[in-house]
């Protein structure tokens, strides 16, 4: 079975691990050491950004 890449960049990554405060958890233990509720946190937060964007857009 083949693994999707993911859809937002590292770059943009890292700005809202910033953004939402476990940045230092990322450095020092990469992405798996993250819990579920901050990926989640994470995600909603890159939708927000998205939904701002699009509707700049229109």
């Amino acid at each position: 079975m083949s693994r999707r890449r993911g859809m937002m960049s590292e770059q943009f990554k890292m700005e809202l691990a910033k953004d939402l405060g476990f940045y230092n958890t990322v450095q020092q233990e990469g992405w798996g050491g993250i819990k579920a509720k901050d990926a989640g946190n994470m995600v909603k937060r890159a939708i927000e950004i998205a939904q701002q964007n699009l509707s700049r857009q229109q």
